[in-house]
């Protein structure tokens, strides 16, 4: 059902990027359609794939999925997703960011592995989504007794590993760009673009950044990449394997600093960023770490700063879309998603010293600018 909607919605959005009037002779429109029509082929053919190899969803052995949402509409499902891009391209043409480049030779020969080692691994995951076993990792000898916080110890997405080898850390990003279709890239860089407009008329030599469960440091890369004079760029991450990887990353930057911490309870000094970021965090924390994380946020960043925060759409945010946020905590270890559908990040963040600037919705992303008062 999914796929064959996200399948449609690459066709329309290929069509209609073609015929739009040109961009900027750096980056013609058929250029991007091009590229972005490529990447949401190349993934949205994995997720069928995977999906044909996995099986249906209410197999024998796993609990029956009951939604209690109606279907979305599919038109306004593809305009939400046709928006998507749209957005992108408008970021692009007002400076805000460099257009991607997802058609070099390298970057394909990477996706070419990277996909292959996603396939192998998806008997294992499919395993742990019958069972239902989603802290296989608080088993292991290597998890770290004591070193990570319980709720980290999971197999969100009943991935191997968890967030705990530099396996998972290579194919995270295969994984969630087949997840959503070949849009995730492209939902963080509205975030990005968040960010630039939140930076707007501030000298990037003078910013200190900060992004906070940077992961393997796809977004950290996208704001130098954007910012390559920025004064510094600092990632923090819990996972070991997730900095070692992001710093292989980031290593053409020397104004990238890559940490191990906790965002709850980060090593860094009072109000020692101008901006700050987080993105696919806060529906993986428990309610109590959610309020302990913007709360050490609003510590370490001076205020009159900006933080932007990029996760998952919320019950309401777009009610076509709510059917698909229902099944994730089903279909997925996600055991802190169903609260955080119910977060009032608003609020949330106001109580730990913030006022919203901005909000806007990315397919199935939020993104959300907050002002440190």
């Amino acid at each position: 059902m999914i796929a064959d909607r996200l399948r449609f919605m690459a066709a329309v959005q290929a069509a209609r990027l073609k015929s739009a009037p040109p961009l900027p002779v750096t980056l013609g429109r058929a250029r991007y359609a091009a590229a972005q029509g490529a990447r949401v082929a190349w993934y949205l053919g994995q997720y069928v794939l995977a999906r044909r190899i996995s099986g249906p969803f209410n197999r024998p052995g796993e609990p029956a999925y009951q939604p209690t949402h109606p279907e979305g509409d599919p038109q306004r499902i593809r305009n939400a997703f046709l928006a998507l891009f749209a957005k992108d391209r408008a970021n692009i043409e007002a400076g805000l960011y460099p257009a991607p480049n997802d058609l070099r030779p390298a970057r394909a020969l990477a996706a070419l592995s990277n996909s292959a080692k996603f396939f192998a691994d998806l008997p294992k995951v499919d395993a742990r989504r019958l069972q239902r076993h989603g802290a296989e990792v608080r088993g292991k000898n290597d998890a770290g007794a004591g070193r990570y916080p319980a709720y980290y110890l999971q197999n969100f997405h009943y991935q191997t590993d968890g967030w705990l080898s530099a396996e998972s850390a290579q194919i995270y990003d295969t994984q969630v760009e087949i997840l959503f279709g070949g849009a995730a890239d492209a939902m963080r860089r509205i975030a990005l673009g968040s960010l630039m407009r939140g930076l707007k008329g501030k000298d990037q030599r003078q910013v200190a950044h900060l992004d906070v469960a940077c992961g393997n440091g796809r977004f950290l890369k996208r704001i130098l990449e954007a910012r390559p004079r920025i004064k510094s760029a600092t990632g923090l991450d819990l996972s070991q394997a997730y900095v070692d990887a992001a710093r292989a990353r980031l290593s053409a930057w020397k104004q990238a600093d890559l940490v191990v911490g906790a965002a709850e309870q980060t090593p860094f000094g009072d109000g020692a960023f101008e901006s700050a970021s987080c993105v696919y965090l806060f529906h993986e924390l428990p309610p109590r770490v959610r309020r302990d994380v913007a709360r050490e946020l609003a510590r370490v960043i001076k205020p009159a700063g900006v933080f932007v925060l990029a996760d998952s759409l919320q019950w309401g945010d777009a009610a076509d879309l709510d059917r698909m946020l229902e099944y994730f905590p089903q279909g997925f270890h996600e055991p802190y998603f169903a609260s955080y559908l119910d977060e009032d990040l608003a609020a949330l963040f106001k109580e730990a010293g913030f006022v919203v600037e901005e909000t806007e919705l990315a397919f199935l992303t939020k993104v959300m600018r907050f002002r440190r008062v």
